[in-house]
């Protein structure tokens, strides 16, 4: 086990995390790896948190990847604890590989790779059965077949932009799509109403949400029975967006041609029409390196400025340093909390410089930079009112 030093920030890996962006973490400041103890900051992959005693003294978690189901957000919440992703970091990652099953279902590379290998090498009509065979995985173009988009976020944008390059036409929907989303999302892409609509006009469908309980299931039987024949589906997201067992049934039926997964379940395995691939989606070192860089990089603005940008349970909050004394404060989004803070840093003599606070759902969260040193004894105080969640005084590096 490693302690960290006083004065140092001490940082908890519990996968193989990219060097490229631990070595973002200063040297002189910080001690990282997989044996530090009572850490100030987790950083992780692919490791389940979900049952895991995360220490005290843990102010931030880092996640190098966009999905958070690994986390115990919620409970994190509850500590005043964010949690960080890097959304967008490994789109173009993702967005190769929906394209590389695309190609491979549009051409039936995968029943036309399993008949060559079937083939005897020794056979003298070995030339004639390849020629006999071809014509049974004879595929489409994509140029004018229609591609439906469900989540139109970063990766989502990329793939549409990708296919229109291709010369599909694009269907695409997302109900909570961001300002920045829509800017990046080329012009020629129709928006669909809803997901149902997606179902029914589209040749090709690929998803891109997160799992949220209001996701798990989303393309079940009743979606399923929507779809013209032989429509192919691909899910590079998650895992349990996609009810297994009906996208079996609808293989057999042939309203679906393929299922194109990330994910292979034991209702999957060997199933007739589905192609599987362990979670590769992700798995660039490009998107590894992007991934680190982005998640290291919040967490240090977060423990050395306070800043937080991409927590999944917290506002975005950013302040320009103007003064060395500087308190972060979470707490739940309730009635009169400001008002309670403000006071008891004025009844300890505390001039506020600059304040910033905002909110997101039940959870806010305040910068609060003031004019002088703030005694332990205040910051006890704030801690102790009803609803501060957590409260830390930051100092200039």
């Amino acid at each position: 086990m490693v302690e960290t030093a006083p004065g140092r920030f001490g940082i908890l890996t519990l996968n193989q995390i990219a060097s490229q962006g631990l070595k973002r973490f200063p040297a002189d400041r910080y001690t990282v790896g997989k044996a530090v103890t009572n850490p100030d900051a987790i950083i992780v992959r692919s490791h389940d948190m979900q049952a895991m005693t995360i220490p005290a003294s843990v102010k931030a978690i880092g996640r190098a990847g966009a999905g958070t189901n690994n986390i115990p957000v919620a409970e994190l919440a509850k500590r005043g604890v964010p949690v960080f992703n890097a959304p967008g970091a490994n789109a173009n990652a993702v967005k190769e590989l929906v394209f590389a099953a695309l190609f491979m279902a549009a051409r039936n590379l995968v029943p036309a790779l399993r008949y060559v290998e079937a083939l005897d090498a020794a056979d003298p009509g070995l030339e004639a059965r390849v020629e006999d065979g071809k014509k049974n995985f004879a595929g489409v173009e994509l140029p004018q077949r229609t591609l439906g988009i469900v989540g139109l976020g970063a990766i989502g944008c990329l793939v549409a932009d990708t296919a229109i390059k291709l010369g599909m036409k694009v269907v695409g929907f997302d109900p909570d799509i961001t300002v920045d989303a829509a800017w990046r999302l080329p012009a020629a892409v129709r928006r669909a109403h809803s997901v149902d609509e997606v179902m029914k006009q589209t040749d090709f469908i690929t998803l891109h949400v997160p799992l949220l309980s209001v996701t798990r299931n989303l393309i079940n039987a009743e979606r399923l029975a929507m779809v013209k024949p032989a429509t192919v589906l691909l899910n590079f997201s998650r895992e349990g967006i996609v009810d297994d067992a009906a996208v079996v049934e609808a293989l057999a039926a042939g309203k679906l041609k393929y299922y194109l997964c990330d994910f292979p379940s034991a209702t999957l395995l060997h199933a007739p029409g589905v192609v599987a691939f362990p979670h590769l989606g992700a798995s660039t070192a490009e998107a590894e390196e992007n991934c680190a860089i982005m998640v290291v990089d919040q967490v240090r603005e977060y423990l050395e400025h306070g800043t937080i940008a991409n927590a999944v349970n917290f506002p975005s909050v950013e302040m320009g340093r103007e003064s060395p004394y500087r308190l972060a404060i979470a707490n739940a989004n309730v009635p009169n909390m400001l008002g309670q803070m403000s006071t008891t840093m004025a009844q300890a003599g505390l001039n506020i410089h600059t304040m910033v606070n905002k909110s997101r759902g039940e959870m806010a969260y305040t910068l609060v930079d003031v004019d002088s040193p703030v005694d332990a004894k205040v910051i006890s105080a704030i801690a102790g009112i009803a609803g501060v969640l957590s409260v830390r005084a930051i100092p200039a590096a």
